[in-house]
């Protein structure tokens, strides 16, 4: 990267890092009210924009976790320690713990990725310990874009960059000490998995659930491909920033619509955050209205034989509809433009005869249908969201047609506009602008009539403003519809209004979903091929005997789009052109590929029996293994993949191959880790730095990065230490390679060990809330390690050696000590139970503080403690295991259990008296003897000095009331 030339007085001033010149690269501040250019060196930007950030933090290791770690690790790898049986005892309880599918991207891990993977393994290796049979997988979802894109920039084959990918996330997983079950392991880019991936697109294909359909799609021209509107971001694509249009193309589609009630009812049975279940409820978007057909006509009310179908929530409103609006995209526009264009040289005939009919024919004709055709093709550039963006200024175009309003039998416009999709409802609605607000302003930008229909109780509303609340109706009567619902309220007014529909054959009544019909096919190489093939002399879509599959993806040297919208595939001409296997007939290979949710659809399935070359998964291995007990992932895949998720299962279980309704029980969403906290200073034109409360602020200051040094807090802000008048803005970022805040797990396993990166990780907050990274956090987890390993282990010899073993004791514990164990042991047991994994450390953290004040460290003390501990910082706990005197791995030993005995608080206030006057209290159990209530008087501060030195004539005891000590006042005087 280039050093920028000098921006205003960036460099001029340069007063914080140092006072040497050092050129400046712009680090970009998301902040909507300071847009100007951060500059910073690349030294304070921690490397050149777009590294990942090294950690430098050189400290003096506290144990020898780089002799530990990687010693356990290879026992486990070579034991097959985490390896769950092909056949296990039924009868014991499954636990199938799974973490969203990652993809192998390039980048590897940041420390941000494995805070959900720690957590479940925690849960995994706790539920070993409590005797069941745990299935905890790992694959990849590797198919998908990125990797075709490198492909075509670099000509390296997809499949090296995956399989080079996947390495190097699996070796980070593995030393992080995750206990995965690697002999599962599976990439949806293997033959072997996707035969299965094809398999189920052919009963869906047999249920008529996969079909094809001409429909207006995002192309990307750059990418070569399909995009899902989620992959639309303002009109270009997430990927690349590249322009995206809307252009018809003969699509492979999913009916997931004819499962939408089964996904929606079946949603309340789950153990899902409620937001989560909300989001797919409103995705889904179930709604029950009614269906209208109104005829076109021409200005005079003559029928022209179109009729226009809209779906409505609220029919009650008919008599309020002054106009129609159908989508850019509608089916037939065209026809609506045309007939406009014939209604007004009929005018013309009228009004100027012959002449003027030649001027209308060859002009105003033509500009109704010119302006439409425009409209059309500039809507079409943009997305979904943008178009239905409420703040978005409204835009249309007259049609040049109208429609005939059912109810009442009046002549209405129909008008072309961007915020009506094609793909919702039938592409067209009826527009009340007196009770909606999009059509409200609509019509006010159009000069289009507003007729109310419905009142309110709330005499204070204004007229002015659409009304969309329940209330009366109004002004909704006409002799000769025969329809009358004034004075009706809303609710009874729709359900009359339906019933006219039925009779009068204008309607129905209708349920609608905003959930549409999945977008099922990719015009990219690195995908699945499809198991069909096309006739050559019919062009019948034939699917594949099973026993063709799969369907292998050829060999191409060649990945880039080939520009005229048709697939890379194609030019493989040698796998396109083949032969139906049942007639022998010439066919073609359908040249699209599956998108790459197809894979990630099912892998959950596949882990249960995943060498099973005969079926897609055993039925008595999938009655015991499923659901999914636990799934945990991100909350972006908490509609579009957990839906097609669901749909698939949905299937699977009506042709009988999954024994449940439902494929995850239990959702999980893990947390954001942001960015360690980064300090920005403010400088106006001239250089001076100002305070960030500053009231003149102005858009032409600009932003200086601040060294963590030179920083420090004073009450609720933060401050340049040097000048403490000037306030900074504080913030974390999400972690990204363009923000070069990201932080390389492997960094903080060679500087503090991977046990100490899944403890921090843990220990920063609610697992479900994001966090924010912190160098001094994870050093402060560290050293509590260290103190865990001291405290079994001893210290360190002179040579920087430990001993062999452990400095426990065989003593009896005593009452204090197993109290604190077993408090330990309840308050973890529960916190891993509800994963509130941050506040079980604390409680290992407590019993660490009170065992450092103990005289001996007993055995039975100290081996339930390191169990608790195992499942959290197992390799740690591997090792003081072995030292304590075990030859066996703990990853099956049964975990603690808390004796209620122990967890009741006996404590008492225990007044002492040193001949009859209370001089103090000490803190004893209720049936603490006399003897051990004598011996904590005389190590309590206060009460030694009476006691120390002096003779006991008698000692008075009343367990739980009172110890009084005589002393011999002969001896005292003396």
């Amino acid at each position: 990267m280039q050093a920028q030339t000098q921006p205003r007085a960036a460099l001029r001033f340069r007063v914080l890092p140092s006072t040497a010149y050092t050129p400046r690269l712009p680090f970009v501040v998301l902040r909507n009210r300071w847009p100007a250019r951060v500059w910073c060196t690349a030294a304070e930007n921690g490397g050149f924009l777009g590294e990942q950030k090294q950690l430098q933090m050189p400290h003096k290791k506290a144990y020898p976790f780089d002799e530990i770690e990687p010693r356990w690790q290879r026992f486990w790898e070579e034991n097959n320690t985490f390896r769950t049986p092909e056949v296990v005892d039924t009868s014991t309880p499954k636990c199938y713990i799974l973490d969203m599918f990652p993809y192998p991207s390039g980048a590897g891990l940041h420390v941000g990725h494995p805070l959900g993977y720690t957590a479940t393994d925690i849960l995994s290796r706790y539920k070993r310990m409590k005797g069941f049979n745990v299935l905890h997988p790992m694959g990849w979802d590797a198919f998908g874009l990125p990797a075709e894109q490198y492909a075509i920039e670099t000509g390296t084959h997809p499949r090296i960059t995956t399989k080079q990918n996947i390495k190097r996330f699996r070796s980070q997983l593995k030393s992080l000490g995750f206990s995965y079950d690697w002999d599962r392991e599976l990439s949806t880019t293997e033959p072997e998995y996707y035969k299965w991936t094809q398999w189920i697109f052919l009963q869906l294909f047999k249920k008529g659930l996969a079909y094809q359909a001409e429909i207006p799609v995002n192309w990307c021209p750059a990418l070569g491909t399909v995009l899902a509107n989620e992959e639309v971001i303002n009109g270009v694509s997430e990927r690349g920033g590249h322009p995206v249009v809307r252009r018809p193309m003969r699509q492979w589609i999913l009916k997931i619509t004819a499962y939408a009630d089964r996904l929606l009812e079946d949603l309340d049975d789950l153990d899902w955050p409620e937001s989560i279940k909300e989001m797919q409820r409103n995705w889904i978007g179930r709604s029950e209205g009614a269906e209208l057909e109104f005829h076109v006509v021409d200005s005079e009310g003559c029928d022209l034989g179109l009729e226009i179908s809209v779906y409505t929530t609220r029919p009650d409103t008919i008599f309020g509809v002054t106009f129609l609006v159908v989508a850019p995209e509608y089916l037939f526009l065209s026809s609506l433009a045309s007939e406009a264009q014939h209604d007004i040289v009929f005018q013309f005939v009228f009004l100027f005869f012959i002449f003027v009919n030649a001027i209308s024919d060859g002009f105003f004709g033509k500009k109704v249908l010119s302006e439409v055709e425009q409209y059309r093709e500039v809507a079409l550039r943009k997305s979904d969201l943008e178009r239905t963006d409420l703040q978005k200024e409204k835009t249309g175009v007259f049609s040049g047609s109208y429609a005939m309003n059912p109810a009442n039998g009046e002549a209405i416009p129909i008008w072309v506009a961007d915020y009506v999709l094609g793909s919702y409802g039938t592409g067209a609605i009826m527009a009340v602008p007196a009770h909606d607000s999009r059509d409200h302003e609509f019509a006010l930008k159009y000069d289009i009539p507003i007729v109310r229909v419905v009142i309110g109780t709330d005499k204070n509303h204004h007229n002015r403003e659409p009304y969309v609340d329940d209330g009366i109706m109004v002004n909704s009567s006409n002799s000769s519809s025969g329809l009358d619902i004034n004075g009706l309220s809303c609710k009874d007014a729709a359900a009359k209004v339906i019933n006219w529909l039925e009779i009068t054959g204008y309607g129905k009544k209708k349920v609608n979903y905003k959930l549409r019909d999945w977008l099922f096919a990719r015009q990219r190489y690195w995908g699945e091929p499809f198991p069909v093939i096309y006739l050559d002399d019919s062009g019948e879509v034939v699917p594949l005997p099973e026993k063709e599959l799969p369907v292998v993806l050829p060999e191409l040297d060649d990945f880039n789009p080939t520009g005229t919208g048709e697939p890379p595939l194609a030019k493989a001409t040698s796998w396109v052109n083949t032969a139906d296997p049942i007639s022998g007939r010439p066919a073609r290979r359908e040249t699209n590929t599956m998108p790459q949710w197809a894979g990630s659809c099912w892998y959950y399935l596949r882990f249960m029996d995943p060498k099973n070359s005969k079926a897609l998964v055993d039925k008595d291995k999938e009655r015991y293994w499923g659901p999914v007990d636990i799934y945990v992932g991100g909350a972006e895949h908490s509609v579009l993949h957990l839906l097609y998720a669901r749909f698939w299962h949905k299937l699977l279980y009506d042709i009988g191959v999954v024994s449940s309704k439902e494929p995850f029980k239990c959702l999980i969403n893990q947390g954001l880790i942001l960015g360690e906290v980064e300090y920005t200073a403010l400088r106006d034109p001239q250089g001076n730095l100002v305070s960030a409360d500053s009231t003149v602020i102005r858009d032409n200051y600009y932003q200086e990065k601040v060294p963590a040094e030179k920083v420090s807090k004073v009450g609720d802000f933060y401050v340049i230490k040097d000048d403490p008048s000037i306030r900074l803005i504080a913030r974390a970022y999400k972690m990204s390679k363009s923000r070069g805040n990201v932080i390389n797990p492997d960094d903080v396993v060679s500087e503090y060990g991977a046990d100490s990166l899944r403890l921090y990780e843990m220990f920063m907050g609610p697992l479900r809330d994001s966090k924010t990274w912190s160098t001094g956090g994870i050093e402060g987890v560290h050293r509590f390690l260290a103190r865990i390993w001291r405290l079994i282990v001893g210290p360190n010899l002179s040579d920087g050696s430990y001993s062999d073993g452990s400095v426990a004791t065989d003593d009896e514990p005593s009452l204090d000590q197993l109290r604190a164990l077993h408090r330990c042991i309840a308050k973890v047991t529960e916190e891993i139970e509800e994963t509130r994994l941050n506040t079980g450390i604390s409680a290992m953290m407590e019993f660490i503080n009170a065992a450092y004040k103990w005289d001996d460290q007993p055995k039975s003390i100290l081996e339930p403690f390191v169990l608790l501990l195992s499942p959290f910082a197992p390799h740690m706990a591997e090792e003081l295991w072995f030292r304590l005197g075990h030859q066996e791995s703990l990853a099956y030993e049964q975990f603690p259990e808390a004796q209620n005995e122990f967890l009741k608080d006996s404590s008492i206030v225990l007044p002492v008296q040193i001949n009859g006057k209370t001089r103090g209290t000490i803190i004893v159990d209720e049936s603490c003897p006399e003897d051990d209530a004598f011996r904590l008087a005389t190590q309590d501060k206060k009460l030694s000095k009476y006691l120390l030195g002096k003779t006991i004539k008698r000692k008075i005891y009343v367990p739980g009331r009172i110890l009084n000590v005589i002393l011999d006042q002969q001896k005292v005087s003396q």
